[in-house]
Formats: C-alpha cells, sequence, structure tokens
C-alpha cells in the first residue's frame, strides 16, 4: 500500500510539474467584521492550479494556510492563534494580459489550540500580473452559524512554467 501511494504521489507531482498553472505566494491581511475586535492581523501562503478552459478563463483549485493572531487584550485572557486550511474551487478571468479577476469557493478547515471546525469559504480577488508573478487583492471570509471570520489581504504569487 505505501508503495502504491509513493507511486501516486511521484505521478501527480510529475503531472503538476509538466503543466503551467502552478502558483505559490504569501498575503497579509487585517480581519474585518465580526472577529475585527478579537484579532489583529493575518498572514499566510497560497497554493492553486488552474487549468486554461477558454482563452481567457481558468478553472482549477485552492489551498492554502492562515493564522489570525489575537489582539493584545486576547491574548492576555488565553486566546491562541486561529489557523485556516481552505479547500476550494478556483476561477480566474483575465480582461487584459496584466488584470484579472478570480474567486475561490469551498470549505473552511478551522483549528485553534487542539479544537477544530470550518465553514463555507469565499475569497474574490482582482490581481495585476506582471511576467509570472502577481500582486493581489483579496477579501477572504469563513462563514458559519451567521458569523463571518474575514480580512482584505494583499498578497503576492509566482506562476510556475509560464
Amino acid at each position: 500500500m505505501k508503495k502504491l501511494f509513493l507511486v501516486g504521489a511521484v505521478a501527480l507531482f510529475g503531472a503538476l510539474s509538466a503543466q503551467t498553472g502552478f502558483k505559490l505566494g504569501a498575503h497579509v491581511g487585517l480581519p474585518v467584521g465580526d472577529y475585527s475586535d478579537v484579532s489583529s492581523f493575518t498572514i499566510g501562503v497560497d497554493g492553486s492550479y488552474l487549468w486554461p478552459v477558454a482563452a481567457d478563463f481558468n478553472l482549477g483549485v485552492a489551498t492554502g494556510f492562515s493564522t489570525y493572531f489575537p489582539t493584545s487584550d486576547f491574548k492576555d485572557l488565553g486566546a491562541k492563534n486561529l489557523n485556516l486550511v481552505p479547500v476550494a474551487a478556483s476561477g480566474q478571468y483575465r480582461f487584459t494580459p496584466q488584470f484579472s479577476l478570480g474567486v475561490d469557493l469551498g470549505y473552511g478547515f478551522l483549528f485553534s489550540d487542539g479544537e477544530s471546525d470550518g465553514g463555507f469559504y469565499f475569497q474574490p480577488k482582482a490581481a495585476y500580473h506582471f511576467g509570472p508573478s502577481e500582486v493581489n487583492l483579496s477579501y477572504a471570509g469563513v462563514s458559519q452559524d451567521g458569523a463571518t471570520l474575514s480580512s482584505i489581504n494583499l498578497g503576492y504569487a509566482y506562476s510556475f512554467g509560464k
């Protein structure tokens, strides 16, 4: 079974590296909305793989890891960092070679101090592309039970193989 898993992982890595839509990036952000008084800022890493569907439209998958840091008031009360791992479908439309709009939709897993939860994940974004790089502005959120953990983010991503 371990050999089968290893062969599958090598085949998947080979298929991904042979394509042109793999992106890695990082972001910083400010929490807004329901949790803006609890969290002071967020940082994270992002990864996605997009396949061309039409001339200017790509679809794929996205994931990442973000940490929301508690404000000093809540940290003094024992609050821990809140971690987010999204698993989402991703779409991107390029209006020009330099400008695109996109959205990620899926499920966001939330982890903090040994407990886990989650909810509907969404992230609309606008990006400016230059060469294989992009700078993007996004609004990311996880909605659950009428409350939303959300942030406005500034990010950078690099596309491999383009």
